[in-house]
């Protein structure tokens, strides 16, 4: 019956498309779906409203223009969880890696060299 009522008293042209796949306790050979799950889902639905990395409310002619493509990764983006690498500190700790890397490689040729020259 909710669902009637949300479905009437919809007062505009778009679908909200909603990311739930981050949304589920892992338990055995299925995923569950916890209570808190259920009522962020829910809650979400019924706001209609976006919320990054979760949901987008899109308008119907977008989704049109978009060959009436209806996977949710097309319209709800994935959060990057990536590392962010400081690429200059990276630079500077790669360049200290190779001058104790070549210091080290003069050392061991001198060794070798005065291995060589004692037999």
């Amino acid at each position: 019956m909710l669902h009637k009522k949300l479905i009437k008293s919809k007062k505009d042209n778009k679908a909200l498309f909603i990311d739930a796949s981050a949304e589920f306790v892992r338990g055995g050979n299925k995923n569950q779906l916890s209570d808190d799950n259920r009522k962020k889902i829910l809650a979400v639905f019924i706001e209609r409203k976006d919320s990054e990395y979760f949901a987008k409310l899109v308008d119907n002619q977008r989704i049109g223009e978009n060959d009436y493509n209806i996977a949710v990764s097309s319209y709800v983006e994935k959060e990057d969880t990536r590392e962010v690498v400081d690429i200059v500190e990276l630079n500077k700790e790669i360049a200290r890696i190779v001058a104790k890397q070549s210091k080290l490689r003069t050392s061991i040729d001198e060794i070798v060299s005065d291995i060589e020259g004692a037999k």
